[in-house]
C-alpha cells in the first residue's frame, strides 16, 4: 500500500518586533534549507506575513526553526492552515 504525502499550506501572521531586524531574510535563508515554497513580506500593520507550503511534516520542522531563530522578535503568531495550493515554485521575499 503507498502512503499518500498530503501537502499543506501554512499562513503565519507574527507581530511583535518582526520588522527592520532581518526577519524576511532570515525566513528566507531557513526556507532555503527545507523543502517548502512561498513567501514572506512585511504588512502595513507592522506586523510579517509567512506563507509556506510542502509536506505537514516539513512545514513544522521549518516553523520550529523560524521559531528558534527569531522567537525572541515574536509577541504573538496567528496560523491558518488549508490544502496546498501548488501556486508556488521557490521560496521567496515580496516587497
Amino acid at each position: 500500500m503507498m502512503e499518500t504525502v498530503e501537502h499543506k499550506r501554512h499562513e503565519m501572521h507574527y507581530q511583535g518586533r518582526v520588522q527592520g531586524v532581518g526577519f524576511r531574510y532570515t525566513v528566507r535563508q531557513i526556507a532555503a534549507s527545507f523543502a517548502v515554497t512561498g513567501y514572506v513580506r512585511n504588512l502595513p500593520d507592522g506586523r510579517v506575513q509567512l506563507v509556506v507550503e510542502g509536506q505537514g511534516r516539513e512545514i513544522q520542522r521549518f516553523l520550529a526553526e523560524v521559531q528558534s531563530h527569531l522567537g525572541r522578535h515574536i509577541a504573538d503568531t496567528q496560523a491558518t492552515v488549508s490544502p496546498a495550493s501548488a501556486a508556488f515554485l521557490g521560496f521567496e521575499i515580496r516587497f
